[in-house]
């Protein structure tokens, strides 16, 4: 008997302490080191910095107020495993906030609109297209491309970015593709929601790739293939990639992953790279009524337009590991003048961020305003919110 109670004391023991360490909190600190407010910035959370095995049923609670936030899981891999826990804090100037990683089941998730939306159109040739809260863009792909080589009327021939002018938060992809397939509606007409008014041709769009040799640019056809990798209330991304293409004698070989976040007005391109070690990225000067202007220490192009009865800025913004120059590139040729960012490639890798901002929709109402934004982008860039693991 005494032996039993013994071993009962021990079990009891081991039990407590294997409990303590399960239930041991995860806690971590966002500090923000700048002189102004930050919102709309995704943190990673991985589970190497977090030392656990698995982030599937972990949630992000905001200590101070209790609440859980907002929160999306994002496998990279493809693989069935969570590489990423996202999360969107709102920092106060020179201030820090504290969170704590929780277990919870995914039905008590908080629920979010999927803002942030990505998919392959094949009822529009075979368009890929994405959106978040205030922009949307499209891209083009082999079958568009193989309708203009073959004559065939519909098609698109361009690796340039068009740009979806909406004026509203929620989702409009799928409604605006079943308006213009489906009803004898048009996404280039403004019923109240946007349009689709942006002429891309063979530009580069909304920051479309190119290679400059000598004094000419060269750029890919369509894209080739696509993988949707996540959609959600933070983040959509997607990988496209590019069949192999040639820039004056040189084969380059060209991939992307895409991705955009909730609140954001640019899209970012990583890109990977082979046959050159410089790349530029372009925003088209449609009439050239517009102007071109760009900040060096920054690191931003932009080009400020009228733009059917209003105005549209469209802006490059890259880090200084990437950037080292702008220029505006002016020809007679139809859809060949752009505004250009200029690009390092490092070790066969270059990030840009590109999108826009529409007089229409409100969020920017003038040239200033638009290029504060991309020097206020630039600058949060350059100097990231800090996340620590508080040791407990």
């Amino acid at each position: 008997m005494k032996i039993n109670n013994k071993l009962s004391g021990l079990f009891a023991i081991l039990i407590l302490f294997s409990c303590n360490q399960e239930e041991k909190a995860i806690k971590l600190t966002v500090k923000n080191t700048s002189n102004y407010d930050r919102s709309f910035e995704t943190i990673a959370l991985t589970t190497d910095f977090l030392k656990v095995d698995s982030l599937t049923n972990l949630g992000v609670k905001d200590i101070e107020s209790t609440e859980l936030l907002v929160t999306q899981l994002v496998d990279n891999a493809g693989d069935g495993t969570m590489d990423e826990l996202l999360f969107q804090p709102e920092v106060k100037a020179n201030s820090e906030k504290h969170y704590e990683i929780v277990s919870i089941k995914e039905t008590e998730r908080p629920k979010s609109t999927a803002y942030c939306y990505s998919r392959f159109v094949p009822e529009r040739t075979d368009d890929y297209t994405w959106e978040n809260d205030r922009v949307a863009f499209r891209m083009y792909g082999p079958t568009a491309q193989k309708m203009v080589e073959e004559g065939v009327p519909g098609g698109t021939l361009s690796s340039g970015v068009d740009a979806w002018l909406k004026k509203v938060d929620y989702p409009i992809i799928n409604n605006w593709y079943k308006k213009e397939t489906e009803t004898d509606g048009s996404y280039h007409e403004d019923t109240g929601e946007g349009l689709d008014n942006f002429h891309v041709g063979i530009s580069r769009g909304v920051g479309g790739l190119a290679i400059k040799k000598d004094s000419s640019y060269y750029f890919s056809k369509n894209y080739i293939d696509w993988k949707t990798i996540t959609t959600g209330p933070i983040r959509t991304s997607f990988y496209l990639n590019i069949a192999d293409w040639d820039a004056a004698g040189n084969l380059i070989k060209e991939s992307k992953i895409i991705s955009l976040d909730y609140g954001s007005n640019l899209s970012k391109f990583e890109v990977t790279i082979e046959g050159s070690d410089k790349i530029s990225a372009g925003l088209t000067l449609h009439e050239k009524d517009g102007e071109v202007t760009g900040n060096e220490n920054e690191g931003w192009v932009n080009y400020w337009q009228p733009h059917d009865y209003s105005e549209l800025g469209t802006g490059i913004v890259a880090s200084p590991d990437y950037f080292f120059g702008f220029e505006k590139y002016d020809v007679d040729d139809k859809d060949l003048s752009n505004a250009y960012l200029h690009l390092k490639v490092e070790d066969n890798k270059v990030i840009y961020y590109a999108g826009f901002g529409w007089k229409k929709r409100g969020t920017f109402n003038n040239q200033k305003e638009w290029e504060d934004y991309l020097t206020l982008f630039s600058e949060k860039l350059k100097n990231p919110m800090e996340v620590v693991l508080v040791d407990q």
